[in-house]
């Protein structure tokens, strides 16, 4: 564990270092920094929740403008996530800190998901090819209902949601180019309600529930800065190998999760 002003320090630069490598694909990187805050930083439960979330709502802008900066907008896509993913993030705040102090189910169920999501990114081909099949296209509604259910995950564990609907979204064909902003775009508004919410549940709660500020905005400028980073070089990099990125992180992620569930 980190003392004094090391804590700031430690978490804005490896936020940096994290939102490069993630932007590019989607992910804000708050599911990387999950781990990282409990077991580098210190980062009280369920605090850590609602500050990966603040890490979110200061990070997220820097790839949002560079996007825009680049004619990225997500188009329908973001409404359609954001749509799903609102609501959900408000109800997972909620279960948080009314039913799920602890988190080792939970746990569980992200490792069970991320890893064949991860596995299929990591393995498969990508995008489709002139002549070769069209890529799937998830109905809106079943997509809001997907974006949903992971708004709901995503307020439990403070991920925002993106880092899971990416993979998914680009696992079904579409470019990283357009899912990254989408992706982002819904984590952001997402994770200015959660804060909130947790903010507001923190007012009729004893322990650690608001979130940790002083943790939560060094991680969110460190991530600001690596997030411009991050937006500005994907169109640099390879579609192939933002998805062979994005397929490792999400494994190892999803094993991170796993090995915590059956611990």
């Amino acid at each position: 564990m980190l003392g004094g002003g090391w804590v700031e320090v430690v978490a804005l630069a490896a936020a940096f270092a994290i939102a490069v490598l993630a932007t590019p694909a989607g992910i804000s990187g708050a599911v990387l920094l999950l781990p990282f805050q409990v077991s580098v930083l210190g980062t009280p439960s369920p605090a850590v929740t609602p500050t990966n979330l603040l890490y979110n709502v200061v990070a997220a802008p820097g790839a949002l403008y560079r996007y825009w900066r680049q004619g990225q907008t997500g188009g329908r896509l973001t409404v359609v996530l954001i749509t799903g993913t609102l609501p959900g993030v408000i109800a997972g705040s909620i279960i948080r800190v009314e039913l799920l102090p602890g988190a080792h189910v939970f746990d569980l169920i992200v490792g069970f998901v991320l890893l064949p999501i991860g596995a299929w990114l990591a393995v498969s081909r990508g995008q489709p090819r002139a002549g070769d099949s069209t890529p799937v296209r998830i109905p809106s509604p079943a997509l809001v209902i997907i974006a949903a259910a992971v708004g709901c995950v995503g307020g439990i564990y403070g991920i925002g949601g993106g880092s899971i609907l990416a993979p998914v979204l680009i696992g079904t064909g579409q470019p990283p180019s357009q899912v990254a902003p989408a992706a982002l775009g819904s984590t952001f508004v997402t994770s200015i309600a959660g804060v909130v919410t947790f903010t507001i549940l923190a007012a009729h709660h004893h322990g650690a529930v608001a979130p940790d500020w002083p943790t939560g905005i060094a991680l969110g400028i460190g991530g600001l800065a690596g997030a411009y980073t991050g937006a500005r070089i994907q169109s640099r990099i390879p579609d192939a190998l933002i998805r062979r990125l994005v397929g490792l992180l999400v494994l190892a992620i999803g094993a991170r999760y796993l090995w915590a569930g059956l611990s």
